[in-house]
């Protein structure tokens, strides 16, 4: 199947069918990806953090984890990862971050502005977009004060993460943007969307 690859600092939308496989790639290692999903039939219904961790009982989403929706329902499933490091608490980077983060750095709209541009198509709009999952971010958290790091991926060249759809979806997904998540460089992101076995 194709592979598509998806440029530094930039974002993209696509149709995944339920039972297809989506396989998001770091080409180059040490690159975040943001990824969102929303039911295709409607788009009310969305990722939803707070419902996966919950369900989960855990921030360290991997291999046999499922991603929920905010009505409850199965939208993805972790059927492969290489890494076993990712991010389902922190929001896509936008302006706002940028001047919060890195006000001496030149201003980019980030994960939020990309994921906006590349789901209004589908007619979702800027206050649609939840918390993303991070795919290869690392963010770990202080056991005694619980305070948050962003510390540079671990994933190498040609680590992936492979889901499968559960039902009908939209699918945003972004090469991020912030460059404490991505080690202090812009990278590209890869993915491929397989058929059902």
């Amino acid at each position: 199947m194709t592979t598509h690859r998806i440029p530094p600092r930039s974002g993209t939308a696509f149709r995944l069918a339920a039972g297809e496989t989506l396989t998001v790639i770091d080409p180059q290692g040490v690159q975040v990806a943001d990824l969102l999903a929303y039911n295709a039939d409607d788009v009310r219904e969305v990722i939803s953090s707070g419902r996966t961790l919950d369900y989960a009982e855990t921030i360290r989403l991997t291999t046999g984890h499922r991603l929920y929706s905010n009505r409850s329902r199965v939208m993805l499933e972790i059927v492969e990862d290489s890494v076993g490091c990712h991010d389902f608490l922190l929001t896509p980077c936008s302006y706002a971050t940028f001047d919060h983060f890195y006000p001496d750095e030149p201003r980019h709209r980030g994960c939020f502005g990309n994921l906006a541009a590349a789901l209004e198509p589908y007619g979702i709009g800027e206050d649609a977009i939840p918390v993303a999952f991070n795919c290869f971010m690392n963010v770990p958290v202080d056991a005694a004060t619980g305070k948050l790091s962003v510390l540079p991926p671990i994933s190498k060249a040609g680590d992936r993460i492979v889901f499968r759809a559960d039902m009908d979806l939209i699918i945003g997904l972004t090469a991020c943007s912030a460059l404490a998540s991505n080690g202090g460089s812009f990278k590209p992101i890869d993915y491929r969307i397989d058929p059902p076995k």
